[in-house]
């Protein structure tokens, strides 16, 4: 939206305190009027009976009429499909039955991140509940890099597996796993874009295979692993495997589901909101020893959200598989033991730590580098250093991208090799440039999706890389050097009660492409500010509205910058405070809170 129209600027606001346009989000829907989405609004609060404000957010997210009860009470019963539109379902899913009902050995053969760890822990305990042997396997990031490899599966054979499974990942390791032909059988799930056609096993499952006609792109592995264990029970029921005896509690899966879904950042849309909102129900019940435990290391006390699961328990699980050994979230998720459990999850929030402080050694570097190269007039930013640890550079990545609001990539080089992860903007799709740039030889290794991505080539290509996206990803350059915020609606601060925040609740789990609703108190003052918490990196502050009301307010991550100094400032100058309204629960109590994201002066 470069050189947006003024009537889209919300408040007139084209560059705030922290340099970002505030954009009313329903001028993005150039299709739909205003006076079309107050209709819209209206019907959808009519019908289902809830405030005139709440439909018009429902309105403005592109929800219908038809699918808003859907939208605000998701429930498998409405939203999970047939597993069987999803090619190879069927014979993925006799395959497994048919190790159930033999006892074989089973190995389940996973990645280091959340996606890898819930995948393989679901599928793992699922097996392991119904009777079989269960092998868990996860490669080491450093050693062996993603996916299967040759000697790994080989050695799972050895070890009598007759059955490997490989869940986020082995999509594109046909040649891999080509090894174990005729000692073990291979069933693929996975959700990574495949380039050709799927590799000679019994089955794989992704819905992003390209003869795949389901529709469920937007599922990660676990979603996958969860389904096909759904259409799995189906089949042992088919046979009469259970008699009169109980069939496997699916319900109780959903945590999983729910964990690798938020942390791998799927929409949180359609059957993906079912699946969160209801895993969540599952995880407050805390009942998974291995997530009890993570959420006390994490001293979460309250019923977990969305937020919960990408900033408290995701970090700790893929701090493990970036610096530690690689199965230590798998072995939480897995463990039915509280005492070890507990260890277990102590031992993830010391690696964590340890995993922001490698972070922060790399990060002031990669920050100034990247400052460089935007001044410089590249499109892309493209960063490396010497022994800069590899399972943190896509962090690394990802705060560049926040602080410029461009394509980024950051690798680490060791033996005159750089690996290296990147993160892109919405619209900017980074996974089929790294793929190009495979394709015409500057990469050794690359592949990824449209926001994410990693890749290898040697020191020498690196400047051939960066002048390969910054050709490729050329519009970066008309982007805005901050992030636009989409602003859904302004309120008075003598508004902002517990209902309306209540009301916005109804629209968790928040997340990707399902944003927590963005508001507009316009011109308000500061009454009082000071800085809490152990390092001083948060700001509270009560303002009071030109209208009357006053309201506590919060801004998180606010060490430093202009936005942190106008609230400390006390000197009566107005401000618009762009944020999310909250109801938040203390003591018994509950309260409306503002948790502030941006501001500019009035």
């Amino acid at each position: 939206m470069d050189g947006a129209p003024a009537e889209a600027l919300a408040l007139g606001v084209a560059s705030s305190l922290s340099g970002r346009r505030w954009i009313w989000r329903e001028s993005m829907l150039a299709t739909i009027g205003r006076d079309s989405i107050d209709r819209a609004g209206l019907g959808i609060a009519q019908r289902l009976g809830v405030p005139d404000m709440l439909g018009r957010l429902l309105a403005v997210r592109g929800i219908g009429i038809d699918t808003a009860a859907d939208f605000l009470d998701p429930t498998l019963r409405a939203l999970m499909p047939d597993p069987d539109v999803l090619a190879d379902m069927p014979a993925a899913a006799g395959r497994l039955a048919d190790a159930v009902q033999a006892g074989e050995t089973v190995a389940v053969f996973g990645d280091y991140d959340v996606d890898g760890a819930s995948s393989g822990a679901l599928m793992a305990g699922y097996l392991r509940d119904l009777g079989c042997t269960v092998i868990s396997y996860v490669p080491d990031r450093l050693a062996e890099g993603y996916g299967p490899n040759a000697n790994a599966l080989r050695g799972l054979a050895e070890r009598g597996a007759t059955l490997i499974v490989c869940v986020d990942c082995g999509t594109a390791a046909g040649d891999a796993l080509a090894a174990v032909k005729g000692r073990a059988d291979v069933v693929v799930l996975d959700h990574h874009k495949a380039e050709g056609p799927p590799p000679a096993v019994v089955a794989t499952v992704n819905p992003n295979r390209l003869d795949c006609r389901s529709g469920l792109g937007m599922l990660c592995a676990a979603a996958i692993a969860f389904i096909t264990a759904v259409a799995t029970t189906r089949t042992l029921r088919k046979r009469g495997h259970f008699g009169a005896g109980r069939e496997p509690d699916m319900m109780a899966l959903l945590d999983l589901v729910a964990l690798a879904t938020v942390c791998d950042v799927m929409p949180l849309t359609g059957l993906n909101r079912a699946f969160v909102t209801q895993g969540l129900k599952v995880m407050a019940r805390r009942e998974r020893p291995g997530i009890a435990a993570l959420l006390d290391a994490a001293q979460v006390t309250i019923r977990p959200s969305a937020m919960t699961l990408g900033f408290a328990l995701g970090p700790r699980i893929n701090a493990a598989g970036r610096i530690s050994e690689a199965d230590l979230g798998l072995r939480l998720l897995l463990c039915q033991d509280p005492i070890e459990a507990r260890a277990l999850a102590e031992t993830l929030d010391g690696v964590n730590r340890q995993r922001q402080a490698v972070e922060a050694g790399m990060l002031e570097d990669a920050l100034a580098a990247a400052e460089r190269q935007i001044a410089a007039g590249h499109a892309a930013v493209v960063v490396s250093g010497a022994q800069w640890h590899p399972g943190v550079v896509g962090i690394v990545a990802g705060r560049i991208k926040e602080r410029f609001n461009r394509p980024a990539c950051v690798a680490g080089i060791a033996d005159g090799i750089a690996k290296g992860s990147g993160r892109s903007v919405v619209g900017l799709d980074l996974g089929a440039a790294i793929i190009a740039a495979r394709q015409h030889g500057i990469l050794a290794t690359g592949g990824g999706h449209a926001m994410a991505a990693g890749f290898s080539l040697p020191e020498g290509r690196i400047a051939d890389f960066h002048a390969f996206l910054d050709d490729r990803l050329a519009s970066a350059l008309l982007l805005p050097s901050a992030a636009d915020l989409l602003v859904e609606a302004s309120v008075g601060v003598q508004g902002c009660t517990i209902e309306l925040a209540q009301q916005f609740g109804k629209l968790a789990p928040f997340g990707n492409a399902n944003e927590e609703p963005l508001l507009i108190l316009p011109r308000c003052r500061v009454v009082r500010a000071d800085r809490v918490g152990k390092e001083g990196n948060t700001i509270r502050a009560f303002i009071e509205g030109e209208g009357g009301g006053r309201l506590k307010a919060v801004m998180f991550r606010a060490r430093e910058g202009a936005v942190a100094e106008a609230l400390l400032a006390r000197d009566s100058t107005p401000l618009h405070l762009a944020g999310n309204l909250r109801a938040e629960e203390w003591n018994g109590s509950t309260s409306a809170s503002f948790i502030i994201t941006d501001a500019a002066r009035a």
